[in-house]
């Protein structure tokens, strides 16, 4: 599958957009703490898509996900990931809930830090909103993103 990269502004700073002509393979931040693969620059229409999607996102809308989205990763990490998409827009869910909820899918009990590493190998940033986990106790623990970017992501979506 031959994918592409652009960079596209945001209030957060530059972000990287992977995609193949059929999905959104990454989102990531310039100084993501697990950085994009090495894609050639090119654009295309999907970047194009995403770019609206988070003009009206980081405009205080939720918009509908109607981006096909395609992350790479084991099937425990895509499950977790599905996991992540179904938190509501303005809500958060600790690990532990998370773990909870995926290990009754699974049929045996998971890790509250395996979900956490999963969480934080998410490639596709904010469509996946990884952001919206955060630890037992409420507090802002672990983004690849910056915690910084964590805080102002969460509280976009609470006004």
């Amino acid at each position: 599958m031959k994918q592409y990269l652009e960079r596209i502004s945001s209030p957060l700073g530059p972000l990287l957009v992977s995609c193949s002509e059929d999905a959104v393979t990454g989102l990531w931040f310039i100084d993501h703490r697990y950085p994009p693969p090495v894609l050639p620059e090119r654009r295309l229409a999907l970047h194009d898509q995403v770019q609206d999607w988070l003009m009206a996102y980081f405009h205080g809308e939720m918009p509908k996900l109607s981006i096909p989205l395609c992350p790479a990763g084991t099937p425990f990490q895509q499950a977790v990931w599905r996991a992540l998409s179904e938190i509501p827009y303005g809500q958060t869910q600790s690990y532990g809930a998370l773990a909870e909820a995926l290990g009754g899918a699974f049929g045996h009990p998971i890790s509250p830090r395996a979900v956490g590493t999963a969480v934080g190998r998410n490639p596709i940033s904010i469509l996946i909103p990884c952001h919206r986990v955060i630890g037992a106790d409420g507090s802002l623990t672990g983004y690849a993103g910056g915690l910084e970017r964590k805080q102002f992501l969460l509280a976009l979506e609470q006004k």
